[in-house]
């Protein structure tokens, strides 16, 4: 993985935005029927914390934070563009996310994924990330994997 960059930025981000773009692309194959019931949480309008990597100065993944409850921080649009794929670039992302989420004073990171995602399931179980009981919006919802990591406050 050659000249990772990594920047923090807003929703308003045009490279994010692209990138956004295609994630919704390549969920609406995924989830299927199910997608406009996900998409209905996934806006981005007014995050504050997100991250976007360049790889050679091209946008190639991005992730974000917000706030989920006054200890938590959920995790939304983590993406890495097809072509840049398993070179370890999601793992940086979302470590950079935790990094920021610690540093806004959260004490965890909580996210929602989908069954039909094996790969993010495993990333973030690598990451050091545990299934726990779906919550908000995704409770009852069986596609639905919720997960937890508890953050080290630096």
């Amino acid at each position: 993985m050659s000249d990772l960059t990594l920047i923090r930025t807003d929703s308003d981000h045009a490279d994010f935005r692209a990138l956004v773009a295609l994630l919704d692309k390549d969920l609406a194959v995924r989830d299927g029927d199910d997608h406009a019931f996900y998409a209905q949480f996934n806006q981005v309008d007014a995050i504050k914390e997100v991250v976007v990597a360049y790889q050679q100065n091209h946008p190639v993944s991005c992730g974000a934070i917000k706030p989920f409850s006054a200890t938590e921080a959920e995790v939304k649009r983590m993406f890495v563009h097809p072509d840049h794929r398993k070179q370890g670039i999601a793992a940086k992302v979302l470590n950079e996310l935790e990094h920021w989420a610690a540093e806004l004073g959260f004490s965890a990171c909580v996210l929602e994924t989908g069954k039909k995602q094996p790969e993010a399931i495993a990333l973030y179980q690598k990451e050091g990330y545990r299934i726990t009981p779906n919550y908000g919006q995704y409770i009852g919802v069986d596609n639905s994997v919720c997960m937890i990591k508890p953050l080290n406050k630096s």
